[in-house]
């Protein structure tokens, strides 16, 4: 008997393999168009995360080009010799390595040896709004949420002020043991007094003193403030440009006083050998804080409305209550806190202290790398040494100026 194969199958395996030919070509291009997209994402986010924070400093901190004094050989000598502390910087907020030469921003290790710097207060910026303003700010957003993302800090650092201070304590910590004894913490008399002695000996050595730019990072809690002070932090703002739960800012909505957290917190302050400093507070909170200190009080950064009348800037008044407490104030170098970007407004702002409260209250505080615009970086800081002494001011006067002033406030604050 003759059979005839079916044709079913056959037809069948036919129609199957013509369809796997079709949509295999489709598979390939499905795969390799998502692994294509996906690899753009990955050097998207390669690129933001690498590049967008670097961009973001430069358009901030800028150094502008400007016809500087030179500075003479007698003045440079004179510079050499000097103990010189600025009271703010806000370089921890950036990510850049402390210990490196930047080609960016204002401030780091080689050029605070270069500019013969002392001792830095390093602050810590927790929070800052959108569209910052001196008029008005509110509380209500934050810029430096997307910046500690960006810049892969982290992650318990996007949610909490309190860790974003703490992370900016561990950074400076970890900077000073990576330095080789070049970069030493100051915490205590003991480490002020130990900074002064090695240089005094020769040693390259500049000395850092953790702060805190406004007691949002307590979050509401006065324990914070030890857990912080443990931590590091020998020097406190109450506010920075928005009202916080402990005093109201020059720059806030409502510009209120000290509240019961604010008022406990100058008292626990001076208890543990923390610097009360009045900068960016309100006429309330710093009447009232001068009021309650017992201990010199610092205006770490700023100027005075004489020479440049801003809203965040002294008064007379104000300098003059500063001054009975034995504390200093710290003139800026921006044109908010000096009207200016020269060394002749910033010594124009400092005589006008001398002239109030005498030559024991005049300091420097740079605000360096504080979204600020400056015409010289630490490094060049010896151009107000070259200004101060064009103007005539002795020797002695000037080493007080810039840091045997600041310096004087420490001793007598800081733990023992």
């Amino acid at each position: 008997m003759t059979t005839t194969p079916d044709p079913a199958p056959d037809s069948a395996s036919a129609s199957d393999s013509d369809s796997d030919a079709s949509v295999r070509p489709r598979r390939r291009w499905v795969r390799r168009t998502v692994l294509g997209l996906a690899l753009l994402l990955v050097v998207g986010l390669v690129g933001f995360f690498a590049l967008v924070p670097g961009v973001v400093e430069r358009r901030l901190n800028r150094v502008v080009a400007t016809d500087l004094p030179e500075v003479s050989p007698q003045t440079q000598a004179l510079h050499d010799e000097l103990t010189i502390a600025d009271m703010h910087s806000d370089t921890l907020m950036w990510n850049r390595d402390l210990l490196e030469r930047s080609d960016r921003g204002h401030m780091d290790l080689p050029r605070l040896e270069e500019g013969n710097v002392a001792l830095q207060v390093f602050s810590s910026v927790t929070k800052s709004p959108k569209g910052q303003n001196y008029e008005a700010n509110s509380d209500e957003s934050d810029n430096i949420t997307l910046l500690t993302v960006a810049q892969l800090q982290p992650p318990r650092t996007w949610t909490s002020l309190l860790q974003r201070g703490l992370y900016h304590a561990d950074k400076l910590e970890q900077a000073a043991e990576d330095s080789d004894g070049r970069l030493q913490l100051v915490r205590t008399k003991g480490d002020l007094d130990q900074l002064l002695a090695a240089r005094a000996a020769g040693e390259q050595v500049t000395g850092a003193l953790f702060s805190l730019e406004g007691l949002q990072s307590l979050e509401g809690d006065l324990d914070n403030l030890t857990e912080l002070y443990d931590a590091g932090a020998r020097m406190a703002g109450f506010t920075h440009f928005f009202d916080n739960k402990a005093a109201g800012s020059m720059h806030g909505t409502d510009k209120g006083g000290l509240t019961d957290l604010g008022r406990a917190a100058v008292v626990k302050m001076e208890e543990l050998g923390m610097v009360v400093d009045i900068a960016h507070a309100s006429e309330a909170a710093v009447a009232e804080i001068l009021r309650i200190a017992t201990r010199p009080v610092v205006s770490s950064h700023g100027g005075v409305q004489a020479t440049c009348d801003e809203n965040r800037n002294l008064s007379d008044d104000q300098i003059r209550a500063v001054a009975a407490t034995g504390g200093v104030v710290g003139i800026g170098y921006w044109d908010a806190a000096i009207c200016d970007r020269s060394p002749a407004a910033v010594v124009d702002a400092l005589e006008h202290v001398i002239e109030v409260a005498g030559i024991e209250t005049a300091a420097l505080g740079s605000d360096y790398d504080g979204a600020t615009t400056v015409a010289w970086d630490t490094s060049e800081i010896a151009v107000i040494t070259q200004e101060l002494t064009e103007r005539g001011h002795s020797a002695e006067d000037v080493a007080a100026i810039m840091g045997l002033n600041t310096l004087r406030v420490l001793r007598e604050v800081l733990p023992d």
